[in-house]
């Protein structure tokens, strides 16, 4: 499909230019671009027929996108850690490639903000779904490809990892106070603990989250951080720490 075809079930406004500008990359070609952040969903809202949805939509440059992010993410580790054995690489792929991760980048790259997506795809407290934003992440970096090519989206990747990857895998190992809270809901309840923002300060460029971790009805605990992936880990270490006092759990978050 082409743009000007595309462009009929699209607001006229100025999200590609800004997620240029957001991605550090000039397209030579922005209707690429703007394919990338087209979830089918606001196609199906403003009544486009299937195969309008099927072309028009993001779902082929986010498969793309994902070859690219696997290929270049395990060249990286294969780099980086030149004595870690094909396990340990292999979990840290997983911990980079996942849909949180990809989540967490589009929302640092500043592409939560420039998705076409129907209003009902938003989560609890008007979020989008992190599968949603780890799609168009893909599908930005797949768009990067085909307009710029593999040295262009190589580095795209490479700064991301180079400032961003020893945190994500270090949550991974460390302290990922959510996985250890999941871990021990689910296996005495049988239910998984959500996450709910309660609260949000300050100007866009120094935001303070303040995040509940709960089930059900009830508050396991409570975070705050400048981001709302930081609050969920500090509520989750909260819920451990109350806990720890319970006798439920060791101070480490282990079982007792």
């Amino acid at each position: 499909m082409s743009s000007a075809s595309l462009s009929q079930w699209l607001p006229d406004d100025d999200r590609v230019e800004r997620a240029m500008t957001a991605l550090g990359v000039e397209f030579h070609d922005p209707a690429l671009l703007q394919l990338a952040l087209v979830h089918r969903s606001i196609l199906n809202e403003q009544g486009a027929d299937s195969a309008a949805t099927i072309v028009a939509s993001n779902e082929r440059l986010e498969f793309l996108g994902d070859a690219l992010l696997g290929m270049i993410t395990a060249e990286w580790l294969y780099r980086q850690y030149p004595d870690q054995p094909e396990g340990t690489l292999t979990s840290y792929r997983v911990a980079l490639v996942r849909t949180e991760t990809l989540a967490e980048w589009a929302t640092d790259t500043g592409l939560h903000e420039l998705i076409y997506l129907a209003r009902g795809e938003m989560g609890d407290g008007s979020d989008i779904r992190p599968r949603i934003l780890a799609g168009a992440f893909e599908a930005a970096l797949g768009a990067i490809y085909l307009d710029r090519g593999m040295d262009v989206a190589t580095q795209f990747m490479l700064a991301i990892l180079d400032a961003d990857a020893d945190r994500v895998m270090g949550d991974s190992e460390t302290t990922n106070y959510k996985g250890r809270l999941q871990e021990l809901i689910q296996n005495r309840e049988k239910l998984t603990p959500g996450y709910q923002t309660v609260q949000a300060t300050g100007p866009d460029h120094a935001r303070t989250f303040v995040v509940e971790a709960v089930l059900g009805d009830r508050i396991l605990g409570t975070g705050s951080g400048s981001n709302k992936r930081a609050a969920e880990q500090d509520a989750a270490r909260d819920a451990l720490d109350r806990l720890a006092l319970e006798g439920i759990v060791e101070t480490d978050g282990r079982p007792l």
